[in-house]
C-alpha cells in the first residue's frame, strides 16, 4: 500500500472533526440511554484509532502539525459518559 498522501490526511483529519461533533452533541430525545452511550463509544474509539495511524513503517506517525486538542478534550468527554 502506497503512503497516504497530504490530502488523504487531511480528509481522515476531517472526519475526525465529524466524530469530535457527535461527541460535543447532547443525546437525542428519541435515543436511548444504551443508544447514546453506543453511538459515542463509537466515535470515540474512531478518534483513538486515527491517532494512532502511521506511515508504512508501523511506527512513524502520519500526523505532523495537526492540532488534537479538541479531538482530545472529545475523547476525554466521551470517555465519561459511557465509563
Amino acid at each position: 500500500m502506497a503512503e497516504r498522501t497530504t490530502e488523504e490526511v487531511a480528509q481522515i483529519f476531517s472526519a475526525a472533526g465529524d466524530s469530535v461533533t457527535v461527541i460535543n452533541t447532547a443525546k437525542a430525545s428519541d435515543e436511548t440511554d444504551t443508544e447514546y452511550k453506543d453511538k459515542i463509544k463509537r466515535n470515540v474509539d474512531h478518534l483513538e484509532i486515527i491517532k494512532g495511524y502511521t506511515k508504512n513503517d508501523g511506527t512513524t506517525s502520519i500526523w505532523t502539525t495537526e492540532d488534537f486538542t479538541a479531538i482530545d478534550k472529545a475523547i476525554t468527554d466521551g470517555k465519561k459518559i459511557y465509563e
